[in-house]
């Protein structure tokens, strides 16, 4: 007789047997003294110091919706300052580039300069202080002088840093690295860069007219992907941009931790430019095997993005078609009640799924007000299509957190999920962090954790026997991060 399995059947598979197999009387006693252990830390009231001890010590498999750029920390930012021959201006914040500017600035005294260098930053601490408040969150909850809208403060930081974040690419990746190990996870995927696009005014024009029609709208699309796979500036630019990825990435890997790129479109701004840089995007993905999926980013409720979502849903479509093997994971519904008119509020993540043909959707925190909840939930928890949870970000940007946060409605409705950071360096946080907050907020119990942890492997994007690898790894750091909670609540049994 044979038996025919799906291919989700099989992974599921290929994820279930390494554990099985590792499991005897020592590890499953460990593992249930583990649970008992968890259990006491959220009973009641969340004892959140112990839970930060656990969850740094637990294994997180992976943090799948990871900017690099907002990832790295400031203050590495203000170190790559001298590297790169800049300075800051301390008066508006910025970062300095202009060669003759920063010669003049030199020239002066000390006590009349206003472009600092690393270490004068740092000297400084009225103006290092006040850095930190504009390249990031830092003291907001406090309420510093400088308070703009949360949203506002947040993607304003990138035009902050963005000079020295768009280099020292080896740097900022080793420094995330070695701070994924320190907290015990073993993967990143990360939103590396933009890939490149060029200018058409003449499609950005008929792409308008075009928008509510689906046939003209495919041959317009494909008259020029037509033109852009001849273009040999075009590919050259492609080429480059694979490049400079395996630049960065040299010796990023390694037998505790792996790192995967996705390039990503940016959706405020032409509809030429998108798709330009969608079709480099998807091309960059076929190309190297560090590059592993395809995303969009952006604000989602500035006026370009809410008008042409639409139209650039169809775009992904239209390349997902002709690209079928890249993965696309797509930030859909990071909006709030009040971000846009109830209107906007209803369709995001419904048209991410079937019409983008989303991998996997990234913040959906407003499920509650689309219009086909119920159908969403339903084709995400049937394709085994997950959500990436955010809760620091989504708390910052948006104010939705607690009771008020969807993952109580994809948990009740069995859509599956993985926690992640977003952009760690500018909330200031750690993934142990968001899931401290998770344990805290929702109180699942330890097999629920722990399934979260490897889920964050089960859907990365990456070949089967890449994911059995890290598996097998993530079975071997939970055996020993069970064994040492079990020999700690020994001790705190002995205190008692």
């Amino acid at each position: 007789m044979h038996i025919k399995l799906t291919a989700s059947a099989l992974l599921a598979l290929a994820f279930a047997a390494p554990q099985a197999l590792a499991k005897g009387p020592a590890s499953t006693a460990n593992e249930a003294a583990t649970a008992r252990h968890y259990a006491s830390l959220i009973a009641g009231e969340p004892k959140t110091a112990e839970l930060t001890l656990f969850f740094t010590q637990m294994p997180k498999g992976g943090d799948l919706h990871h900017h690099y750029s907002g990832s790295v920390y400031a203050e590495q930012y203000v170190d790559f300052l001298d590297k790169q021959g800049y300075c800051l201006n301390k008066l508006t914040y910025r970062i300095e580039t202009n060669k003759a500017v920063i010669d003049a600035e030199r020239a002066k005294p000390a006590a009349e300069r206003n472009c600092l260098s690393t270490a004068e930053v740092y000297a400084d601490d009225y103006t290092y202080r006040e850095l930190l408040q504009r390249w990031s969150n830092k003291d907001f909850a406090n309420h510093g002088a400088l308070q703009p809208p949360p949203d506002r403060l947040f993607f304003q930081t990138f035009g902050y840093f963005g000079p020295v974040s768009n280099a020292n690419f080896r740097e900022g990746l080793q420094e995330l690295k070695q701070r994924a190990i320190g907290e015990n996870v073993g993967y990143i995927e990360t939103m590396f860069k933009m890939s490149p696009f060029v200018v058409n005014p003449d499609f950005d024009k008929l792409a308008w007219h075009n928008a509510s029609d689906d046939k003209a709208l495919d041959a317009q699309m494909g008259a020029w992907l037509a033109v852009l796979e001849q273009d040999a500036g075009f590919r050259q630019s492609t080429t480059d941009f694979v490049n400079k990825i395996h630049e960065a990435a040299a010796g990023i890997d390694d037998e505790r931790f792996t790192m995967r790129f996705q390039t990503y479109v940016l959706r405020l701004l032409n509809p030429s430019q998108v798709f330009s840089s969608m079709v480099s995007g998807f091309k960059a993905a076929k190309m190297s095997d560090k590059i592993v999926g395809v995303n969009i980013v952006g604000q989602e409720s500035t006026m370009v993005s809410m008008r042409d979502y639409a139209l650039h849903m169809k775009m992904f479509r239209f390349l997902k078609a002709r690209y079928p093997d890249v993965k696309i994971a797509m930030h859909a519904g990071e909006l709030a009640l009040g971000d846009v008119p109830p209107e906007g509020l209803s369709f995001h993540i419904d048209q991410a799924l079937v019409i983008a043909g989303a991998d996997r959707i990234g913040h959906g925190i407003d499920l509650a007000h689309e219009s086909n909840a119920a159908a969403i939930m339903a084709k995400m928890r049937k394709d085994d299509i997950p959500v990436e949870v955010n809760l620091t970000s989504n708390a910052f940007i948006s104010g939705i957190e607690g009771a008020n946060h969807p993952i109580t409605l994809y948990r009740k409705y069995g859509v599956p999920y993985v926690i992640s950071t977003d952009d760690a360096g500018v909330t200031r946080h750690t993934l142990s962090n968001e899931y401290v907050l998770f344990a805290s907020r929702y109180k699942p119990d330890y097999a629920e954790m722990k399934k979260t942890s490897y889920n964050s492997i089960r859907y990365a994007f990456l070949p089967v026997a890449e994911k059995q690898r890290l598996t097998r790894q993530l079975d071997s750091r939970f055996a020993r991060f069970e064994a040492n909670i079990a020999s700690l609540a020994k001790l705190q049994a002995g205190a008692k």
